[in-house]
């Protein structure tokens, strides 16, 4: 009889136990839950801790509370002018209302798939609504001129060109076309057009970031040659300045050089005339002393220089050669 007694106890007691954990369940930080019963929502939890519920025919569906990431794959694009890019974008979400989601979706996996229709449907029409520089840019920050610089060009000679210069040149080379809106604001409109359809699925759609624009083969190929020629424009812009700057320099070296010449001349011939008059002094001074010495000395200089070039002599009896055969030139 006792050992039938016992063994009731103990079987109501796992009995006990069986119920008492069918019907507790715990709810973790971060972690929100529906009660399921026989497919029917009957209560939705949020709060962490401790809860109950009916034993056996009560489900508990557990969903995360925090924050979750969404990452699209990379989709070709064609923009308003038919050019293809690759947009990738990426976007946080959280589960707002549960028992939307779960009659609406149910499980997390689905909602992904479920964001991914929307953002990329919604990312592909803005895309297509707009033009290429509309995607890649955020603003006109390229194309504005310095407040400070009224024209590039307006320097003078031997200065160096400022980065504000530079960028301002480039402005004027380059055949961009300012932007309207911008990549940023793009996104903003992809995230109102995602918003409006996400609500009825119990879901909140944070932010919507374009994560990377990748150009298409074809167009990279496009975007490399339009660079290249941009460029050469403006190394061709920057050598036409150098060639004007340097023949504006020529003509100055040249005209500087020509007044020095000038001037080194005009002195040179005042040099040599007051030489001149000075030797034709000394000369005059010489004569005067003995008239017969002068012109000795003269007749032996004309000989140094005269003779030493002279192939050959026909005749000595002239009378420049007086002084070859008399000192005193009889």
């Amino acid at each position: 009889m006792k050992k039938i007694t016992v063994t009731i106890l103990i079987i109501a007691a796992l009995a006990v136990v069986i119920l008492l954990m069918g019907s507790l369940y715990v709810i973790n930080e971060g972690e929100q839950a529906v009660i399921v019963q026989m497919g029917k929502i009957v209560n939705v939890v949020t709060d962490a801790g401790l809860h109950f519920k009916a034993p056996f025919i009560d489900d508990v569906v557990r969903y995360p509370r925090r924050i979750m990431a969404f990452d699209g794959e990379q989709k070709s694009i064609p923009t308003r002018e038919k050019q293809y890019i690759f947009v990738d974008v990426t976007a946080r979400w959280r589960i707002a209302d549960p028992k939307q989601f779960y009659e609406s979706i149910t499980t997390v996996n689905a909602a992904y798939s479920k964001l991914g229709e929307i953002i990329d449907s919604e990312v592909r029409t803005v895309v297509a609504e707009n033009y290429l520089r509309e995607s890649v840019r955020n603003s006109n920050l390229i194309l504005e001129r310095p407040e400070n610089q009224e024209d590039a060009g307006a320097v003078s000679p031997g200065d160096i060109l400022s980065q504000d210069a530079v960028q301002t040149l480039i402005a004027a080379e380059g055949s961009r076309e300012p932007v309207q809106r911008g990549r940023r604001q793009l996104a903003e409109e992809m995230l109102a057009r995602s918003r409006r359809m996400v609500p009825e699925y119990g879901i909140e759609l944070i932010d919507v970031v374009t994560r990377q624009i990748r150009y298409s083969d074809e167009l990279t190929q496009s975007v490399y040659a339009r660079m290249i020629k941009e460029r050469n424009q403006i190394a061709q812009r920057f050598r036409s300045e150098g060639e004007g700057r340097k023949a504006e320099w020529m003509g100055r070296m040249s005209s500087e050089r020509q007044s020095i010449l000038s001037s080194a001349y005009a002195r040179a011939e005042a040099i040599r005339g007051q030489a001149d008059a000075e030797a034709a002094r000394l000369y005059a001074e010489a004569y005067n002393r003995d008239r017969n010495f002068f012109e000795f000395w003269r007749a032996i200089e004309s000989y140094r220089a005269t003779i030493p070039r002279l192939d050959k002599t026909l005749s000595t009896g002239m009378e420049y050669f007086r002084y070859l055969y008399s000192p005193s030139g009889r």
